[in-house]
C-alpha cells in the first residue's frame, strides 16, 4: 500500500508550498504559527513526510486554505467509480484514504480509510468543524479515543475515553470533540467515514 510520502501517492506538498508563498510567509513564519519545526514543514512541502491529521488541519488553517482544497483532483460528478476513486491526503500515519463522494458535494462527505496495524490519525488529538461523524468498520478493528472522555450532550455525562469497534460495528459522534483514531489489532482496518456536512472552506485549529 502506498501512503502520501511514497511515489505515486497523493502529492500535497506543492500545493501547500504555493499557498505559503502566495501569503509571502517564510517557513519560519509558518512554523511559528503551527507549532512545528521549519525542517518538518520543509519535508512536508517536498512530500517526504506524512503529517498527522491534527497537524495538517493546523497548517491549512494558518495558510487560510480549506482542507478540502487538497482533494481538488478528485473526480467531480455524481458517480465515483470503484476503480477510479481518488486517493487523498488528510494526514495520519500508515494509512491511505479515498474520497467516495464528488469533491464538489458539500452536504455530505464520505471517506474510506485503509489503516495498517499501528497506523491512524497520529498521537495528537484533533477536532473537525462538522456536526456529525459516522464511522463503520468494514474490516479489522478501530479505536477512537477522546480527550478527557466523550460527553453526552443530553445528560452531560462523560463516557469512556476509548471506543473500540470491530467488523460490522458503527459509531456516531460529534467530531468537534477532540479525538484521534488508530487501527485496533494486528490486521489492516478498512473504515468508512461519513461527515455531515462536508468539511467547510475554513477549518478551525483545534483548541
Amino acid at each position: 500500500m502506498k501512503d502520501s510520502s511514497e511515489p505515486g501517492g497523493p502529492q500535497i506538498g506543492a500545493r501547500l508550498k504555493a499557498a505559503r508563498q502566495s501569503k509571502r510567509l517564510t517557513l519560519d513564519d509558518l512554523a511559528a504559527s503551527c507549532g512545528v519545526t521549519k525542517g518538518y514543514l520543509s519535508k512536508l512541502e517536498r512530500d517526504h513526510v506524512n503529517a498527522s491529521v491534527a497537524t495538517l488541519i493546523k497548517v491549512c488553517a494558518a495558510l487560510e486554505i480549506p482542507v478540502g482544497s487538497l482533494f481538488e483532483n478528485a473526480t467531480a460528478g455524481e458517480v465515483v467509480r470503484a476503480d477510479a476513486r481518488p486517493q487523498i491526503s488528510f494526514g495520519g500515519e500508515k494509512m491511505a484514504e479515498f474520497l467516495l463522494t464528488p469533491s464538489n458535494e458539500r452536504r455530505i462527505q464520505v471517506l474510506m480509510s485503509e489503516i495498517e496495524p499501528g497506523g491512524g490519525s497520529g498521537r495528537e488529538y484533533y477536532s473537525l468543524p462538522a456536526d456529525v461523524n459516522f464511522v463503520h468498520v468494514l474490516e479489522g478493528g478501530l479505536r477512537v479515543s477522546f480527550e478527557g472522555g466523550r460527553t453526552d450532550p443530553e445528560s452531560e455525562s462523560v463516557d469512556a475515553e476509548d471506543v473500540v469497534l470491530q467488523v460490522g460495528d458503527s459509531f456516531t459522534f460529534a467530531p468537534r470533540h477532540n479525538h484521534s483514531f488508530s487501527a485496533e489489532g494486528t490486521v489492516q482496518a478498512k473504515v468508512l467515514w461519513v461527515l455531515n456536512p462536508a468539511l467547510p472552506e475554513g477549518p478551525r485549529v483545534p483548541a
